[in-house]
């Protein structure tokens, strides 16, 4: 079911219309981006060594880093609010599990998950509602479960709507994310800052936590 609040709606109608022109979009995205392996790798390494168990990607679309992630070797699964892109996640990955689902009300058990991966998922949350968000994946992460988020950063701006191509999103101090992330029970393992490449337009920000 599609969440409660009226921008989650707005969202799933938003990526539902442009589903097929977003997968082609962001196809390959990894490919080139080193520093963004790098974070996914990490955090793959830490659930691993942790015993592993499993892993949700949550607003996976069309489901690129969660078959990154199964070839690192963990138990994953991709949830999106979009049914258009779980339909091409699922067309496109038939070995993978995904489903249609909201991060503000998980259908999973308190405790169940040992990681999360939220990969440029809660960009469109308006803020006041990001540690409903935060709250909520620390339900599910089991004591210990590690949490990467990936986000634009706001490059010593406040908190900054923009004119995401899909619909309106918004960058975040990595200092601020970090501290709301603290405030819903997370510590903060690691972080990385990269600039823009070719075509993109703000500096990109990743948030390694691990679940207190």
């Amino acid at each position: 079911m599609i969440g409660r609040l009226p921008h989650l709606t707005t969202t799933a109608n938003a990526y539902d219309a442009v589903a097929a022109l977003y997968a082609d979009f962001v196809r390959g995205a990894l490919d080139d981006q080193p520093l963004d392996r790098a974070a996914l790798d990490v955090f793959a390494e830490l659930v691993l060594r942790a015993g592993g168990g499993p892993v949700a990607e949550l607003g996976c679309g069309p489901g690129y880093v969660t078959a990154y992630l199964r070839v690192r070797g963990l138990d994953v699964f991709g949830l999106d609010l979009s049914p258009a892109l779980i339909d091409i996640a699922r067309e496109t990955y038939p070995e993978l599990r995904f489903e249609v689902g909201s991060m503000d009300a998980l259908d999973l058990a308190d405790g169940g998950l040992r990681g999360i991966v939220s990969w440029y998922s809660v960009i469109h949350t308006p803020p006041q509602e990001l540690p409903a968000y935060l709250g909520e994946f620390h339900r599910v992460l089991a004591p210990g479960g590690h949490l990467l988020l990936g986000f634009f950063e706001s490059e010593g701006e406040p908190v900054t709507v923009f004119d995401h191509k899909v619909t309106p999103a918004y960058r975040w101090p990595i200092d601020e994310l970090a501290a709301l992330a603290h405030a819903a029970g997370f510590a903060e393992v690691g972080r990385v800052l990269r600039e823009p490449h070719e075509g993109e337009r703000f500096r990109q920000g990743r948030l390694l936590m691990r679940r207190r």
